[in-house]
């Protein structure tokens, strides 16, 4: 499987990066093996997760995600040389702490690594940006978790263009460890860092890695209606915005170019990023074998460049 240059970190991803936030979630430990091995048989090696992943499912606390990944490593000797793992921290643990700050970085990754049994983490991402934490003190504390070897590379999470281009002159000013990659909120419903976060991360060669990238399912075309919902967890979680005239249209134009493919709008969807300026991979996510062969067909799909049109204008605000 074709495998893309992630910033200039020397790490290599496929098209498509597996979501490991339904670990623990909507996939049960049984359900996460399977789709953790069927990663594996794929090519699709790189896996995401955080350590607050699944702090939200009533009981849980945090470090859900990574367990169960933990645990997998744990029964399939030898598999983690085949796989990445990239994983973040600065979102709130309950009760444990939040930030950047160079105390918890180094706490976040100690626990990280104690919970998925590893040595290093490949990709070690800023969550959420801090504000309150010197952007000198969070790469200080990075460059020297990568001198420990405890993590390869850094990335950074939900960041705005200002802020992220202020971290890119903190780390060239100082010769600290750069972010190299930039995990957004991007999708056909969600277009906003077109504007701005594209362009620098073009510019300085930082690869973007978009989270949400079937926004949340709606661009499977399973939610239609209100009534449609209640088919998913993840009905509760925003999903309903999606429901207006553009949404409509998005839906339609999907349906459209799947039809005439031959595929379905799910693969179509991620297809849509593949060939847009500066994506490396989007991240996605699957809970069962239908899923997640969507996720591996979208991987060797690629769009006519009016396809990739018709979605442009049926998406724009």
């Amino acid at each position: 499987m074709e495998q893309r240059a992630l910033g200039r970190s020397g790490l290599s991803v496929p098209p498509v990066i597996f979501g490991g936030n339904v670990f623990g979630w909507t996939a049960d430990q049984a359900a996460s093996f399977r789709l953790l091995d069927a990663c594996v048989e794929s090519g699709l090696v790189a896996i995401d997760t955080a350590d607050v992943y699944s702090y939200w499912v009533p009981g849980h606390v945090g470090g859900e995600s990574e367990n169960i990944i933990g645990a997998w490593l744990k029964a399939r000797p030898g598999v983690r040389d085949k796989v990445l793992i990239l994983t973040k921290c600065g979102m709130e643990m309950p009760n444990q702490g939040k930030g950047l700050a160079p105390a918890w970085i180094r706490t976040s990754v100690d626990n990280s690594l104690k919970r998925m049994g590893i040595e290093h983490i490949d990709l070690f991402q800023s969550h959420r940006d801090d504000e309150a934490t010197p952007l000198e003190d969070t790469l200080g504390t990075y460059k020297d978790l990568i001198a420990a070897g405890k993590i390869r590379a850094i990335g950074a999470s939900n960041y705005t263009a200002p802020r992220l281009k202020l971290a890119l002159e903190t780390s060239a000013k100082h010769g600290l460890p750069r972010y190299e990659s930039l995990q957004p909120l991007y999708n056909l419903m969600e277009r906003g860092i077109e504007a701005d976060l594209v362009p620098l991360c073009v510019e300085h060669g930082v690869g973007i890695i978009p989270y949400y990238s079937l926004a949340s399912g709606f661009l499977s075309g399973k939610y239609r209606s209100e009534a449609d919902l209640s088919k998913s967890p993840r009905g509760a979680r925003g999903l309903s915005k999606y429901l207006d005239a553009r949404g409509m249209r998005v839906l339609g134009a999907l349906d459209e170019i799947a039809a005439r493919h031959k595929v379905s709008q799910a693969q179509v969807a991620l297809a849509w990023q593949f060939g847009k300026a500066g994506i490396t991979a989007p991240i996605a996510s699957a809970t069962g074998a239908e899923q997640f062969a969507d996720l591996v067909k979208a991987a060797s799909l690629r769009l006519p460049a009016a396809d990739v049109a018709a979605l442009d204008q049926a998406s724009a605000v």
